[in-house]
């Protein structure tokens, strides 16, 4: 929707037709020139001048009449419309016409682009509501199966019944992740989690997370390795520990999950850039498509989405990750190389060395 005016004051536009009017006229009244008479010419240039003044007048106060009285109430709802800086509705003046006009089209824009922000937000919306429907219908028929089997008498078959409700745990610890993580991002997106800093050991959040992926990286045959240019007393940041520790953990889990099927490794490393920490999560693993790199910090967006709900991935992880990250005042990057591997950074602000 695009509206195109040509700004004109009325009573430039009143003095166009007044003029138009009076060489009309002009052009009747040389005619008659021909006509023999003394008082001919004199005749002509009065009426000439009587018709313009005449039609001035009259123009304009047509327009003031009919045409800014009209414009005005439009006006004033689009003055109403626009940001609180337009307290005051202008007074009639030679200008109304082409301010309305101005502002209407500014209006016109501002909907517009305000439609189509809507718009992408309702698709956002059922988006995001398709993909949470998604990933919990599925475990949900599973336990429901499972269970079905077990109440129609699996449950007295000791050949089934354990193993049943052993995959029953497994699919009701997925979906816990799933709700876990949707709590997660959501609080994060509405500001409600609030972030609780603290100076903490980098290093040492690191191992932690080490030893609870240990038995994950054993199983994918991937070495865990933690790099540093300073002794470890001196890595000391000041952040929400809870929150990094989130961070942290779903890219370490994500390089060990997708590196290189017959075994790779996950690298940690750190740099000094002054009063910051950068931090370098980095695998030698199957690596992003370029046409993907795009939109991998979407919510439930997936590259390969059979292998990532084979693995137990929800597609949350690294929106939270990023999150996390811009809910502390700082940035993360990413850079990929296909089937060469994938490294995300981040920077973190130094806490005091104690």
């Amino acid at each position: 929707m695009k509206l195109k005016f040509k700004i004109v004051s009325h009573r430039l536009l009143a003095l166009q037709i007044a003029i138009i009017s009076a060489f009309c006229l002009a052009i009747v009244l040389v005619g008659l020139h021909f006509v023999d008479s003394e008082y001919t010419v004199l005749v002509s240039v009065l009426a000439f001048f009587a018709m313009l003044v005449a039609m001035y007048f009259i123009t304009r106060q047509f327009i003031r009449r009919f045409v800014i009285e009209k414009v005005r109430p439009i006006y004033k709802i689009i003055r109403s419309a626009q940001t609180p800086r337009f307290k005051e509705v202008v007074k009639a003046s030679d200008n109304l016409i082409a301010k309305a006009a101005e502002d209407a089209e500014e209006w016109a824009k501002k909907k517009e682009e305000e439609l189509d922000f809507l718009k992408r937000q309702e698709n956002f919306r059922k988006e995001y509501i398709g993909n949470v429907a998604h990933e919990l219908k599925t475990p949900i028929f599973t336990i429901q199966g499972y269970v079905s089997t077990l109440l129609d008498g699996g449950l007295y078959d000791e050949s089934i019944n354990r193993q049943y409700l052993e995959r029953t745990d497994k699919v009701i610890q997925r979906m816990t992740s799933i709700v876990k993580d949707l709590d997660a991002i959501s609080r994060l997106e509405s500001g409600e989690l609030k972030m609780e800093y603290t100076t903490f050991n980098i290093i040492d959040l690191v191992n932690e997370i080490f030893e609870a992926q240990e038995y994950l990286a054993k199983e994918r045959n991937v070495t865990l390795n933690l790099e540093m240019q300073q002794p470890k007393s001196l890595m000391m940041v000041y952040a929400d520990r809870t929150r990094i520790n989130m961070a942290l953990s779903n890219l370490v889990t994500n390089a060990i999950k997708y590196n290189k099927p017959e075994g790779g490794s996950v690298r940690v490393r750190f740099f000094d850039m002054d009063n910051r920490w950068l931090i370098e999560v980095s695998d030698t693993g199957i690596g992003i498509p370029q046409e993907y790199q795009d939109r991998i910090f979407e919510r439930f967006f997936r590259v390969d989405k059979s292998r990532s709900r084979e693995q137990g991935g929800t597609g949350l992880g690294l929106a939270i990750v990023k999150h996390v990250v811009e809910a502390h005042g700082e940035t993360i990057t990413f850079k990929s190389t296909l089937n060469q591997g994938t490294s995300f950074s981040f920077t973190i602000k130094k806490g005091n060395v104690r």
